[in-house]
């Protein structure tokens, strides 16, 4: 193996190790992204009244 392909060697697989942090980064940040986002989603649902029955229950022979 040459000394020149050593060296493009070397450089091509630190290229692709910043290439893979960036993109895990990126991952990362997305995946809080969608994590906040989902948690607002959830938090904006009504809650239940206190009695389960309320609500729930249609009287037809009134």
């Amino acid at each position: 193996m040459d000394v020149s392909q050593i060296v493009s060697l070397a450089t091509s697989l630190n290229s692709q190790d910043l290439s893979n942090q960036v993109n895990t980064l990126l991952l990362k940040k997305t995946l809080d992204n969608q994590q906040s986002t989902a948690a607002s989603i959830i938090e904006s649902i009504p809650q239940l009244p206190a009695n389960p029955a309320i609500g729930r229950n249609i009287n037809t022979t009134a």
